[in-house]
């Protein structure tokens, strides 16, 4: 019978003998670890651990989970186990800049990113094309302040609808709420350009210009209530040069941006990510 592989993430409170109750309950069911990551965060003495397991084709998840119940409930821990014959569901939104978006569905398309696209969702009709070009359902939904909560209750219900996993704010350049950035807590990436000093506002990449920034940087982070301030799962800086036009500190922001988003959103897929806090445990 065909091996089956499963993602398995747990956290904890850290204390000996974690790993040995674990790895037992798997080897119980003639399972085998392919890869095993583990940390001790010493400030907060929270233990986390990944381990990527092929287990016989007998074993389902739901099995999996009760094999390992006496163990969860010994350490109390935070589980999630993930079966990667299933293919993740994500939707995308975009606003007008869709260069982020376009390297998504690339990476999709030769196989790098495994995942099934359940969705494009634009204020702007300018991504459509694309869209009916990938065959990918497209909704196009303006925001403004009178709608902005209806609006937000399609989206999470596209959002429930479709089985999604993931909402990835692709240059989406609209706030999500408070409420809705609560709700899918963990379950939203966003990328954003990171300069020093925040340029905030229009055209950021012309006001680094304009104040001869010689770093160009991206971050990719889940979305939280607090504006840009979630946990970050990915980050890359890029040098530039007083001899480089606004348009070309442009071209390497958009080249930046769309590098970072689809690693955080891979690492993210690949059950690499686990929630410490305000911060992230990434198991590259």
């Amino acid at each position: 019978m065909t091996e089956k592989t499963f993602d398995i993430n747990l956290s904890c409170a850290d204390r000996p003998g974690i790993v040995a109750a674990v790895t037992t309950e798997l080897a119980g069911l003639g399972a085998n670890i392919a890869e095993s990551n583990q940390f001790w965060d010493r400030q907060t003495n929270r233990f986390f651990m990944r381990l990527s397991i092929t287990a016989p084709g007998s074993v389902e998840r739901d099995g999996l989970l009760r094999a390992l119940e006496p163990a969860i409930a010994r350490f109390d821990m935070k589980t999630a186990i993930a079966d990667r014959a299933r293919r993740p569901k994500i939707i995308i939104m975009v606003s007008k800049f869709d260069h982020a978006l376009l390297h998504l569905l690339y990476q999709i398309r030769v196989g790098w990113l495994d995942a099934e696209v359940a969705a494009i969702v634009s204020n702007h009709e300018d991504a459509r094309r694309t869209a009916e070009m990938e065959s990918i359902p497209f909704h196009h939904w303006t925001v403004n302040r009178d709608n902005k909560a209806e609006q937000e209750a399609k989206l999470l219900a596209l959002f429930n609808e479709t089985g999604a996993d993931l909402l990835i704010l692709a240059r989406y350049m609209q706030v999500l709420s408070n409420d809705l950035s609560n709700r899918l807590y963990g379950k939203v990436i966003n990328i954003h350009h990171s300069f020093l000093p925040s340029f905030k506002g229009a055209k950021p990449y012309h006001q680094a210009h304009e104040r001869g920034v010689k770093l160009i940087g991206a971050t990719a982070h889940y979305v939280t209530p607090d504006l840009d301030e979630g946990p970050i799962i990915e980050q890359e800086t890029e040098r530039v040069t007083h001899a480089l036009s606004a348009e070309d500190f442009v071209a390497a922001g958009r080249d930046i941006e769309s590098r970072v988003l689809a690693r955080a959103v891979k690492l993210d897929l690949e059950n690499r990510v686990m929630l410490n806090g305000h911060k992230t445990v990434v198991f590259g």
